[in-house]
């Protein structure tokens, strides 16, 4: 299935698994790590992340899938969580913030992030991270254009677009 280059949302991961509406054992690969949760397949892959795994990084926002703060890279591809079942996920690799890097080796999207000060209220920050992460996963040299056009879906409602901007545009020099 060629992902690369969009957001995944529970349509574009269809055919990877079935959905049934009682609870069943499911295995998931998050962050490195093998997790087996008895779980209803249905469940938004978000709910699970947060509730069962303890991951804090995903924020529930719209829950719809349109503003970005529920982000997470599916075998390295953005995918909304909030509105992708956990059924569907399969053997795929997921990785939130806390995989990207630690405390003491950030990723270079979250050092670019802590250096230019690219947040305000920080409620955003997780779907601008892991969107540029999965940018630069694909493009290792974005021009800015291309990077504005990855950020467009993720909604800040503070304003620090210009900080964000410049995180991005220090991430990907960094990665080049």
């Amino acid at each position: 299935m060629g992902l690369e280059g969009q957001h995944l949302t529970g349509e574009g991961l269809k055919g990877v698994g079935q959905a049934h509406s009682s609870a069943r054992l499911l295995s998931l690969r998050v962050n490195g790590g093998t997790h087996s949760l008895d779980i209803a397949p249905e469940t938004p892959l978000l709910f699970v992340l947060r509730n069962d795994l303890a991951l804090n990084g995903p924020k529930y926002g719209c829950g719809l899938g349109e503003c970005g703060a529920c982000t997470v890279l599916i075998d390295g591809v953005a995918a909304r969580s909030c509105c992708i079942p956990v059924g569907i996920v399969g053997e795929r690799e997921i990785t939130t913030l806390e995989g990207l890097g630690t405390p003491e080796r950030p990723h270079p999207v979250q050092a670019a992030f802590i250096a230019e000060q690219g947040a305000q209220c920080g409620y955003c920050l997780n779907g601008m991270i892991m969107t540029v992460a999965a940018l630069l996963r694909r493009d290792p040299h974005p021009a800015e254009a291309a990077i504005a056009q990855a950020l467009r879906y993720n909604l800040c409602r503070c304003g620090a677009h210009v900080e964000i901007m410049r995180a991005a545009v220090r991430a990907a020099a960094a990665a080049a």
